[in-house]
């Protein structure tokens, strides 16, 4: 197990790193801050380097805390973080404040459990848990989780979801998934990783005995089970019955999307087409600003799906039966849900036709992160190590001055 100590060392760096490349940034990248509230972020009376972490989302986090409701088309964004930035602001005076430390505390006690879930689902309790480490603080955009954004409360509450489901605390874990699922959209699909824990868990308990599909649901359907696997549906619910209450509109969090000027549709629209879009764009449109976002969107898909696929297919054997019918084997059961959920977290976005964000919302793909920490060779490690550190400097400091990058 990786020392805490040693965490603790590699999260401080981090941090340091990032204030550092922000504060560089401010004196060479010219400030465009093009998006909502620009002027607003200083208004907490802030450093130019703190504010920064609230551009584009972040400033619509602070403002629904800090009036307490939201306001027209802002039901975007999900109701947990601006309501703990307003519980929390209750000692700190300063929503920009208090939404840091949350994001930051949340992020950095998640790196502690992450460490301990990776020991409980390894086979050989020997999983190079510093790699992955690593590769998640230097992944481009893994910025996002110190700043005034969910991904630093999200992350704590996923960790420990799949932490407690390991451990079949089953109280907190459905707890912990509903109050995912009022953080982000995605905290829904943590239904995967619980159905298929407890899928294994009637395989175990029969022993000898193997269940067909009747009674595995029919387990399933056992109050105990129930209640379990529908904890992020209901968190999820829970926020439907609150936007119906207040604006007629139980999906506005997704009829407001379009509002917000990253070319969301309304309507589902298939990843071959939404990659078709891209395609067409690298060969038709001028070689602006906006083109190289969309080149680094389409690469981080494509790189994420990629290892995912390869990860999805080192867990599933398929082998031959006594009557020479193929049978499916799962190598690792929280393997596979891990990979599942990352696909579902990576492909769902995509469904709204573009693939904006798709580098931010790939940090939760947690298969990605394991797989590529296996790769045996070091220097091929060193190299998307080096590459990711890379883009993570360039991302940041452009992200810093209000360019929108992800």
């Amino acid at each position: 197990m990786m020392p805490n100590l040693l965490i603790l060392l590699l999260f401080t760096s981090w941090r340091t790193i990032n204030s550092w490349v922000l504060f560089l940034a401010g004196k060479v990248i010219y400030y465009l801050g093009f998006f909502p509230y620009p002027r607003e972020l200083f208004d907490f009376g802030l450093d130019q380097v703190t504010s920064s972490f609230a551009n584009f989302d972040g400033i619509h986090y602070l403002l629904i805390a800090h009036r307490g409701n939201y306001q027209q088309w802002e039901q975007a964004y999900f109701p947990l973080y601006p309501l703990l930035i307003r519980v929390v602001n209750v000692v700190f005076q300063n929503e920009l404040i208090s939404a840091l430390v949350i994001s930051n505390i949340s992020f950095l006690i998640g790196l502690f459990v992450l460490m301990k879930y990776l020991k409980l689902i390894s086979n050989n309790n020997k999983y190079p848990s510093i790699f992955v480490l690593l590769f998640l603080l230097a992944f481009p955009t893994s910025f996002f989780f110190g700043a005034a954004y969910t991904e630093g409360l999200f992350f704590l509450l996923f960790i420990l979801t799949l932490y407690f489901l390991k451990k079949d605390q089953y109280l907190p874990t459905g707890f912990l998934a509903l109050l995912a699922a009022m953080t982000r959209l995605i905290g829904v699909f943590l239904v995967i990783p619980i159905t298929l824990h407890l899928i294994q868990k009637v395989r175990f308990v029969t022993k000898n005995f193997r269940p067909n599909l009747k009674y595995i649901l029919f387990s399933l359907f056992n109050p105990k089970y129930f209640s379990l696997v529908l904890s992020p549906v209901f968190g999820l619910g829970l926020y439907c019955l609150y936007l119906w209450k207040t604006t007629g509109d139980p999906l506005m969090f997704l009829t407001s999307q379009p509002l917000f000027g990253a070319n969301r549709s309304t309507d589902i629209i298939l990843p071959p087409q939404v990659v078709w879009r891209y395609l067409k764009i690298f060969f038709t449109a001028s070689h602006n600003f906006q083109y190289y976002v969309s080149v680094f969107e389409f690469i981080s898909f494509s790189f994420v799906v990629a290892i995912l696929v390869f990860d999805l297919t080192k867990q599933l054997r398929f082998n031959k039966g006594p009557k020479n019918n193929l049978k499916l084997t799962v190598i690792n059961n929280d393997r596979l849900a891990l990979n599942l959920f990352s696909f579902a977290n990576i492909v769902l976005p995509v469904l709204t036709g573009t693939l904006s964000s798709i580098p931010r919302y790939a940090l939760f793909s947690l298969s990605f992160f394991i797989y590529i920490s296996e790769i045996k060779s070091s220097s091929i490690k060193s190299v998307i190590f080096g590459i990711f550190l890379l883009f993570h400097v360039i991302i940041l400091a452009l992200f810093g001055q209000g360019y929108f990058i992800s």
